[in-house]
């Protein structure tokens, strides 16, 4: 892997500053590669 390949733009705003009211409003991606 290289580093470059992190570098990503990644908007404040996307960024959670707070949970989620409902817990059925939360997402979390889990992505297994191998």
């Amino acid at each position: 892997m290289k580093l470059h390949e992190f570098k990503f733009e990644l908007p404040e705003e996307l960024v959670a500053s707070h949970p989620a009211r409902h817990r059925d409003e939360s997402r979390l991606m889990v992505v297994n590669r191998a």
